[in-house]
Order: C-alpha cells, then structure tokens, then sequence
C-alpha cells in the first residue's frame, strides 16, 4: 500500500442517494488481494448518457466498446474493473468485453448496446473476465442507492485517495443533484477526459445535451490537467441523467435554464480533476499554472500544458527552486506565438521577471517562502492577445520512478 498523498482532501465528501442509480462492489481477486476491485452501476430505465473517451489510438477493448454503445444515448449498466485495463490484447480483448456486456445484460435485462465497460491497471495482460461474470449476479443482488464510496475505492489502482464530488443545482426550478467518483494518479495528461470518472445526475436531459455540455465543462476541466504527460489507453468519463428529478425538458444546451447545471457539472468535474492531480505519483506540491495574454483560450492552455508538462519545471518546484528561467524555457517550446520582450512572469503573486528580463531588485524572500508550501501559483502573461487558461499540475519527485519501477510486480 502507498502512503497517502499529502495534498489529499481531509476525507470522504457525502454523496447522497441519486433516484435511478444503484451501486454494489466485490473483490474478484483480478490482481489485487482483499479489496474490492469491482464496480457494477445499474440505472434506471430511461436515463440518458454521454460520455468522452481516450483519443489514444491504442485504446483498450473496454474504450472501442463505450465507442460504438454512447451512439445508441441510453444507459442501464456500468461495470468496471480495477487492475487490468484490458488494452493492447488484441481480439481477445473485444472477446473478454463481449462476454462481460452479454452477462451484465442479462443480469440487468437490458440491451448489450446499454452497458459500458471500463477497465485500468496493468497493459497487456489478457483479462481473466470469468472472475468478473462469477461474480455478477452476487453484484446485483446487492445493488443499493448508498454505495459510492465503496465504488470510488474499488476501481482505485495507484492512487492513495478515493475520489469523489457531490452537487447541487436548479433547472427551471426544481432542484437536481450530480454526483461523481473518479481514480487517476499516473498515467494523466488526458486528451479527452479522464482516467476513470463516471457522473450521474437525476435531471431530465437528452443525450445530445449531455454530451455537448460534458464536452464543453471536460475542456475546463480533465483536460487541463497533466501529472506526467502521458495519456492512458483507458480514459473514460461518463455521464448518466435518470430524469427522476422531473424538472421539464430542455432540448438545447444554450438554454439559459441550464446555466446553473451546468456551473454544478463543472465545477463537480474541476473537483474531481484537482484531486487527480492531487494524488499525482509521488507528489508533493499541488500546482497552479495561469496564463493570460496569449493569442487565443486555445494557445493559452497549450502554453500552461507545455509548462505543466516540462520536467525541469516539475524538478524545480520538488526542489522548491523558483527557477522562472525553466518557465520561459516551456513557453517558448509550447508552439504558440509569442514574443520574449512582451514575457512576464509572476510566482506566489510576485512578479519575478516581465519584459524578457529579471525585475531589478524584486524581494526573493516571499517567493521562497511560498515555493516551500504546498500550493504553488505560476503566472505567465504573454502579453500579446487576450487569450487566458488555467492548468494544473504537481511536482516531480523520485516518488513517481518509486512507483512506476515496480508497477508490475
């Protein structure tokens, strides 16, 4: 076991029970001895889901799978496992789903089309999915609308916290509530969503508004996140509305009724992409990394993406090294415009260097302080749009090689 992050929140938030949504957990022994390792998620009929998937084109089995099934816009079963992520396993990964959907199904008795599967852990292994269907009429015999938790512990692998957010929110009136749970803690710099998140609301939404709504809050969210630059072959982030909450119908997602779920929704995805971030391997400062100035929203994440993403910049702050050089060094690298003359740059709220040079005489003395805590803020601004993004990110500290040396064993 890892010792727990030092940068994880104080404990478990509440997640209260969702109308439509039932949970159970089980311990299969796919790798892991004494916990729980899988996740069965059953929804009412009727609710709605969407979803954003791993655009690695190595994707596991479980991903091309969520594919081809988000396209039918209706959710009855989510299961997933915890230790192998069923990926680089050619045909007998399609094959290991196959059975699994088949058997949730009819456990479920819903259409194969309405299950989604996830998998993470281990690349390359072939997945022994017959300790998962021996299991799954136990799992649902013991569905209940109380097990989050439970379920944000067992499809953990690396990470030291269990994961999860809670929200509140009104459309048209009637208030909705959005629960989530998500794992990640190596393998993170997603282009699309997530490790492993799964969201559920009871708000009456279509498919086609879900989805445009989660494209839009994961861009402010999973994928402003890096912890080392890699994207997993398993990302999956999906959200389920039962619509038990009755509130009316909204069939644009311009709608200004859905203003506040939205602000919910993304402020529960920001939630529970920081404490990815958070539980980063070996980790040991949480990072915040503001850009402002750059010519377009889109440059501007790719620049605070490049400084996230540089290892000299992550070395720097393990090493409490306020070393703003490194951070002009990523944005010159990110491949956006920019312009040297115009550059400053701010740590801790203390500008250290603007006009491509040092600010004569600035007071180091506040800044050193501030790199010897636990939440460290880097300001960049480019000086020549209007462009402004926000990423986060943690250190880099021999904890990560610790970790991923051994992964296997």
């Amino acid at each position: 076991m890892l010792s727990k992050s030092p940068l994880a929140p104080e404990g478990f938030p509440v997640l209260p029970a969702i109308p439509g949504v039932e949970l159970a957990t089980a311990a299969t022994g796919i790798r892991y001895r004494g916990r729980d390792d899988v996740l069965l998620m059953r929804f009412a009929e009727g609710t709605a889901v969407a979803g954003v998937l791993t655009r690695s084109l190595t994707a596991g089995a479980p991903v091309v799978w969520c594919r081809e099934a988000l396209a039918g816009g209706s959710a009855r079963a989510v299961l997933v496992n915890a230790g192998n992520a069923n990926a680089f396993t050619g045909s007998k990964g399609m094959e290991s789903v196959r059975r699994t959907v088949k058997a949730s199904a009819d456990q479920i008795g819903c259409r194969e089309s309405e299950v989604f599967i996830a998998s993470t852990g281990v690349i390359g292994e072939v997945l022994p999915d017959e300790k998962i269907t021996a299991h799954l009429g136990d799992l649902a015999q013991r569905l209940a609308p109380h097990g989050w938790e439970a379920a944000a512990r067992a499809i953990m692998t690396t990470d030291t916290f269990h994961k999860g957010a809670s929200r509140k929110a009104r459309i048209d009136g009637v208030e909705v509530t959005l629960n989530g749970i998500a794992k990640g803690s190596g393998m993170i710099a997603p282009d699309m969503a997530t490790m492993l998140a799964f969201v559920a609301t009871d708000a009456a939404l279509p498919p086609a508004v879900l989805q445009r709504l989660l494209t839009r809050a994961n861009d402010r969210s999973f994928n402003s996140i890096t912890v080392d630059g890699d994207t997993s072959t398993s990302d999956t982030l999906l959200l389920a509305a039962t619509s038990a909450a009755g509130n009316a119908a909204v069939e644009d997602a311009a709608d200004p009724r859905l203003r506040d779920f939205y602000r919910a929704l993304e402020s529960l995805l920001i939630d529970l992409a920081q404490q990815v971030v958070r539980d980063g391997e070996g980790a040991q400062k949480f990072v915040t990394i503001e850009v402002r100035g750059a010519a377009s929203a889109r440059a501007a994440r790719r620049i605070g993406l490049s400084i996230a993403n540089s290892p000299l910049v992550k070395t720097a702050i393990a090493g409490e090294d306020a070393n703003w050089g490194r951070v002009v060094m990523a944005v010159g690298k990110a491949g956006e415009k920019a312009d040297r003359d115009r550059l400053s740059v701010a740590i801790g709220g203390v500008t250290i260097a603007e006009q491509g040079q040092p600010v004569e005489g600035y007071d180091e003395a506040p800044v050193a302080e501030h790199m010897r805590g636990r939440d460290i803020l880097i300001q960049v601004d480019i000086g020549i749009g209007r462009g402004k993004a926000r990423v986060w990110t943690c250190d880099l500290t021999h904890g990560y090689i610790d970790i991923n040396a051994d992964y296997r064993s």
